[in-house]
C-alpha cells in the first residue's frame, strides 16, 4: 500500500481547525501529517503555502500553538513537524527533541539545514528516536545521493523538480529514483507538485507522495466554512490515495 503525507499550516486560520482537520485527514487515508510550522520566509514552498503561513503569523501562531496541537493529534496519527531550521533552533533542539518524542511527533522536515550541518544533530535525533527527514533532489550527484541516504530514516523526501512546492512541473522521476534506491532500502516519498492530477504519474516507482499546496489550497478560500473546508480536504485524500494506489 502505498503512502499519503499531507502537510497542513498548523494555527491556520486557528488551532481547533488544525486539530480537527489532522483527525478528519486520518481518517480519510492520510498516513503520515507534517504539521507546518509558519514561517516568514518560507523559502522551499510556493505561493498558496507562503500566503497560509504569512496569515498564519499575522493571526497569532506561536510555537506553543504548535505544541497544542500536537499534543490532540501526534497520540492519534503518525505526525512530523515541518519547517525552517531558526524556527526549531530558537526553541533549545537539546530540550526541544525530547520534548517532540514525548508528545509522540516522530520526526522533523527541516528543508534548509543541509545534510552536512545536520549531521551535528544526529546523536540528538538518534537517542530520542526522532527521525531527521533526508531530502535528495535532481540537482544531487551520485555520490551525494549515497551519503544522504545510507543512514536514511523513516522516509527520504525525493523533490521531484527542482524549484518550489506547488509549481506542478513534470519530470521524469525514474532515473532519479533508480539512483536513490540503488543506495538504500527507506520507502522514497515523492514531493513537490503532488495533486489529484498529478498523483497517478509521481507515485510510479516510489512508495508514497507528500501533498501540500492542494490541501491549503482549500483551507485559503474564505468563501467555504471550516466544515466545508474538512469535508472538502477529506474528499481530496480519499481521492489521492485511490490514485496512488490503483
Amino acid at each position: 500500500m502505498k503512502k499519503l503525507v499531507a502537510y497542513i499550516t498548523s494555527g491556520y486560520p486557528e488551532k481547533s481547525f488544525s486539530i480537527d482537520l489532522a483527525l478528519a485527514l486520518s481518517e480519510s487515508g492520510v498516513d503520515t501529517l507534517e504539521l507546518g510550522v509558519p514561517f516568514s520566509d518560507p523559502v522551499a514552498d510556493g505561493p498558496l503555502i507562503e500566503e497560509a503561513n504569512h496569515k498564519a503569523l499575522e493571526l497569532g501562531f506561536k510555537f506553543s500553538h504548535l505544541l497544542e496541537i500536537s499534543k490532540s493529534v501526534a497520540p492519534k496519527v503518525d505526525t512530523l513537524w515541518m519547517g525552517y531550521f531558526n524556527s526549531f533552533y530558537q526553541q533549545n533542539l537539546d530540550k526541544l527533541i525530547p520534548y517532540a518524542k514525548e508528545l509522540g511527533i516522530n520526526g522533523l522536515i527541516i528543508p534548509d539545514l543541509p545534510h552536512e550541518e545536520a549531521l551535528a544533530y544526529k546523536s540528538l535525533f538518534n537517542s530520542n528516536n526522532v527521525a531527521n527527514i533526508s531530502f535528495v533532489a535532481p540537482t544531487d550527484g551520485e555520490e551525494r545521493i549515497k551519503e544522504i541516504v545510507c543512514e536514511s530514516q523513516k522516509f527520504i523526501y525525493m523533490v521531484a523538480y527542482t524549484g518550489i512546492t506547488g509549481s506542478g512541473v513534470s519530470e521524469d522521476l525514474q532515473p532519479f529514483l533508480s539512483s536513490i534506491k540503488k543506495y538504500t532500502t527507506t520507502p522514497v516519498y515523492v514531493g513537490f507538485g503532488v495533486n489529484q492530477k498529478t498523483a497517478k504519474d509521481k507515485i510510479k516507482g516510489a512508495d508514497g507522495v507528500i501533498v501540500g499546496s492542494a490541501f491549503i489550497e482549500v483551507l485559503l478560500n474564505n468563501e467555504k466554512s471550516y466544515k466545508q473546508k474538512i469535508d472538502e480536504c477529506s474528499a481530496l485524500a480519499k481521492i489521492l490515495k485511490s490514485e496512488i494506489n490503483s
